[in-house]
């Protein structure tokens, strides 16, 4: 009989999944992203290195796990912030999240996050805001324009409020990011007709 790989749902793998995702974040906050290795991040976590490559083949592997349980988390926060849907209608529970979980976003859009980290984020918010323009605009270039747009606008000045501490609360952050959002999509729907 072969070995069978344990469920996903089971709670010692969730437990082993997020014991190294809090590894590789504190290991990307403390020496950056190109820095670490598979190994290092085993080291920290406390697993073997056979139980590391029964969840994940690579480093980037788990860190799009973390990924995925970011837009999961996402999703069921903007689900449950009710109705009205407008475009970055997903802003507010990010900038929340992004508050809340300060630590876990520097490791993701910080300066020793590097590039591979970063666009991994940006591809996150990418397709937030393409669902949220899905049907507003129609598909093409002029979308994914907007689309690439609108989310490299929305990184940067979350990137911007965590670096500063401006003071801005997570409520008047996103009405500054939706009053500098409104124009452009209003230039978007105008150009359809």
């Amino acid at each position: 009989m072969g070995t069978t790989t344990p469920k996903p749902t089971d709670r010692r793998v969730q437990r082993t999944r997020r014991t190294l995702r809090e590894a590789l974040v504190a290991l990307i906050l403390e020496r950056g992203w190109d820095d670490i290795n598979v190994q290092e991040v085993c080291d920290r976590a406390d697993v073997g290195r056979s139980t590391f490559y029964t969840h994940f083949a690579d480093k980037e592997e788990l860190l799009l796990s973390g990924f995925d349980q970011l837009r999961k988390e996402l999703r069921g926060l903007t689900a449950s912030a009710g109705p009205g849907r407008r475009v970055l209608g997903f802003a507010r529970v990010l900038i929340e999240h992004a508050q809340d979980n300060l630590r876990l976003f520097r490791a993701l859009i910080g300066k020793r996050s590097g590039q591979t980290v970063q666009k991994h984020f940006r591809q996150v918010v990418i397709d937030l805001v393409r669902a949220d323009l899905a049907g507003a605009v129609p598909p093409g270039p002029r979308l994914e324009a907007a689309v690439h747009y609108l989310a490299g606008a929305f990184v940067e000045v979350v990137v911007w409020w965590l670096d500063t501490r401006t003071g801005l609360q997570p409520a008047d952050l996103e009405q500054l990011v939706q009053q500098m959002t409104t124009p452009v999509v209003s230039a978007l729907r105008g150009q359809r007709e």
